[in-house]
């Protein structure tokens, strides 16, 4: 069978440019996916601000209402909690803080009360 030398060279031609053609669509291809799996897969560690504020005040009612007679390793435990959250809150509004620095006992309390005024004053709704 004889194929025409002008039929071959078209043939090349076409596949020439989907080769070509292939390199730029797998780069987008490669993009999107990667959006994708961002979106599923948020950074470690990168909580939203409304997320971490439900948080603060959820954990103040937690601490405020501890009943009597609970055992020390619950109230430490909450309090290390709110702490936490704290300071979360602190990093993400950019907000000075030394309560991880801080002992525990009177000095400590000032300072998650300072902090708490920080935080309201920098917008954050810490009373709900």
């Amino acid at each position: 069978m004889h194929v025409p030398l002008l039929q071959i060279g078209g043939t090349v031609a076409v596949v020439a440019a989907l080769i070509a053609w292939t390199g730029p669509v797998v780069r987008w291809v490669r993009r999107i996916a990667d959006r994708r799996r961002a979106a599923r897969n948020p950074a470690p560690g990168c909580r939203p601000l409304q997320v971490v504020a439900a948080d603060v005040r959820r954990l103040a009612r937690s601490v405020a209402l501890v009943p009597a007679g609970s055992p020390m390793a619950r109230r430490r435990a909450l309090a290390a909690a709110y702490d936490d959250v704290l300071i979360e809150a602190a990093g993400l509004l950019e907000v000075p803080q030394e309560l991880r620095a801080t002992p525990e006992g009177p000095a400590r309390d000032v300072e998650r009360l300072r902090l708490l005024a920080a935080l309201e004053g920098a917008g954050l709704a810490v009373r709900g």
